[in-house]
């Protein structure tokens, strides 16, 4: 499994978190933004959306009817746009305008899942206390044998227990750019892939690690 992380290092030297974002809160808002959307769609949306609520206090006074036009672009918007409007309002009134930099208070705010609150904590304060196990992170862990877990929450735990620590943050980057470039849902592109020699199921992989309908 090292092995296979030191290539991915290799291969992505630059893998970051790829939601455009100056400051912690529109991270935050970004990744609660970004859930069952693409970060491309996000990334669209929010240039409007920021230039106009900039921080906590405009959000939170927010009309949510024009927030659902800003970001009108992207999966679930009327739904996401009352989460953020709430999220906004809670940290005005729970931590002062400001994003906590703990997975206790970040999870109690409204659309904060664990998966959102590793995001915040690992890429803005890094401080990670876990790891994010997106969709991609899911199929590429299978894939790669990593682990043979089939839910989000398994995964985390035992990624924790075999990555170093001060990969946490760091792993879930490499897996997702390497899941958007090279190792696809459908038809991996295990012929250019810089680490299919260490993957038991190079050449095989589309079945493995992705939701079938």
């Amino acid at each position: 499994m090292l092995g296979t992380l030191a290539g991915l290092k290799k291969t992505y030297p630059d893998a970051h978190c790829e939601l455009d974002h100056t400051d912690a809160f529109t991270l935050l808002v970004a990744t609660v933004l970004s859930a069952q959307s693409t970060d491309v769609g996000v990334n669209k949306a929010t240039p409007g959306l920021f230039a106009r609520f900039p921080d906590p206090r405009a959000l939170a006074s927010a009309d949510v009817a024009e927030v659902e036009r800003l970001i009108g672009t992207i999966g679930m918007f009327r739904q996401k746009s009352k989460r953020i409007v709430e999220l906004a309002k809670l940290l005005m009134e729970r931590h002062g305008g400001l994003v906590p930099a703990s997975l206790e208070a970040l999870v109690l705010l409204p659309g904060v899942g664990r998966k959102t609150a590793n995001v915040v904590l690992g890429v803005w304060f890094k401080a990670p206390v876990g790891v994010v196990v997106d969709t991609h992170v899911q199929r590429l862990t299978q894939r790669l044998g990593w682990t043979k877990q089939d839910t989000p929450e398994k995964i985390e735990l035992e990624l924790m227990k075999k990555v170093p620590r001060a990969d946490w943050d760091l792993v879930s980057h490499l897996l997702i750019f390497h899941g958007r470039r090279t190792c696809t849902a459908r038809k991996p592109a295990c012929d250019r892939c810089e680490v299919s020699a260490m993957c038991p199921v190079a050449g095989n992989a589309e079945n493995v690690g992705r939701k079938h309908f």
